[in-house]
């Protein structure tokens, strides 16, 4: 019975969360997020699952004020629900880039990927072999992924599965978030190149995400199709 109640609980607690977040437009400024509660969240990001285990994503915390008006002008996605000089950008606690990689290290029989699956998932040397060839396969065959673009598409996947780690693990901490796609691709690399010393031919933004805690309510209530038009059982 004991093992029942704390199942129930854990799935009110996650039913409950969902339900709570939403996509914040403005955050409190005053409110931050202590640097436990946010390793937290980037910890799940760090154990978040990706294709082969590949993990082709990287984080970029970006926190100074300075630094985040370098984006203003072509992050629309961040300045608010009315496209004020606020917006997630201007009052967030805390303000995430989610690079993903690109076919550079991602292409199978790259440098990078070998010594990933040497030195981070400590895999024998026949085992290596192994994974190159399946990989392979899969990118040649199963997944057609025949050009750099298609790689990068595949990679930025990943980065969408981090991203929802991420605002998953912030929301059952009660801590609001919101997913920014509103952004130009190629004046975003350029900050990214010629500000942060990032190599854009390795890692591209994939999407962007904001946390803190809301100013103000949702303006809508939450609204989803029933389960029965999203789910068909065979």
């Amino acid at each position: 019975m004991k093992d029942l109640i704390e199942t129930s609980d854990v799935q009110t607690q996650i039913i409950d969360a969902f339900n709570f977040r939403h996509a914040t437009k403005v955050f409190d400024p005053e409110r931050k997020i202590t640097e436990s509660e946010f390793n937290t969240i980037l910890e799940a990001a760090r154990l978040s699952p990706t294709s082969f285990g590949t993990e082709p994503f990287q984080l970029l915390v970006v926190q100074s004020p300075e630094n985040r008006e370098l984006f203003r002008d072509f992050t629309w996605g961040a300045n608010g629900a009315t496209n004020g000089t606020a917006g997630q950008l201007g009052t967030a606690s805390h303000y995430v880039i989610i690079l993903s990689h690109t076919g550079a290290t991602m292409k199978a029989g790259s440098d990078y990927l070998a010594q990933h699956n040497r030195e981070v998932k400590q895999f024998p040397e026949e085992v290596i072999e192994m994974l190159g060839g399946a990989y392979a396969k899969f990118q040649a065959h199963d997944f057609k992924l025949e050009t750099d673009a298609d790689i990068e598409k595949w990679a930025a996947r990943q980065a969408y599965i981090v991203l929802g780690n991420m605002m998953t693990a912030g929301a059952l901490m009660g801590i609001d978030s919101c997913p920014i796609e509103g952004f130009e691709l190629d004046k975003t690399e350029a900050v990214l190149r010629d500000h942060f010393g990032i190599d854009t031919n390795v890692y591209k933004p994939a999407v962007m995400v904001a946390f803190g805690y809301r100013a103000d309510g949702p303006m809508f209530a939450k609204t989803r199709r029933e389960m029965a038009d999203i789910v068909t059982w065979a």
